[in-house]
């Protein structure tokens, strides 16, 4: 059974799907993920989906179950990297992502998150015109 790669990345988990997700993998990464957010204590959890090309209902469940998990661990959920393809085939579907929040990329997602918490983040973003080199 393939497993989802869970990278932890400061106070967040960082879980980049780059597989098909079969019924066994979506259950093996719930419970990976939420034994790593209780493990580590992170409070951020991005999952980038930028490597999909479909999104379907299984899809969609997984990920608003995996941020209902992530919830109830004290952790917030943001889902980054989707394509437009996807955005439309999910509103075409009537899929919502209840209790998910999403970003364009994962500095975005960071940004979320860091926003959520109420910390500042150590570094700007480079497409912002105001903004100095990132800090180390």
């Amino acid at each position: 059974m393939e497993r989802v790669p869970i990278l932890k990345i400061g106070d967040i988990l960082l879980v980049s799907i780059q597989l098909d997700m079969s019924d066994q993998t979506a259950v093996q990464l719930q419970e990976d993920l939420a034994e790593r957010i209780v493990a580590t204590g992170c409070h951020g959890v991005i999952i980038d989906i930028t490597a999909l090309d479909i999104v379907d209902s299984f899809v969609g469940r997984m990920l608003s179950t995996i941020a209902s998990i992530s919830k109830v661990l004290d952790a917030e959920t943001v889902v980054v990297g989707m394509r437009p393809a996807v955005a439309i085939t999910l509103v075409e579907l009537g899929l919502s992502l209840n209790g998910i929040r999403t970003a364009l990329n994962v500095e975005r997602g960071m940004e979320l998150i860091a926003a959520a918490r109420g910390d500042e983040l150590d570094y700007q973003l480079d497409d912002d015109p105001d903004a100095e080199t990132a800090r180390p």
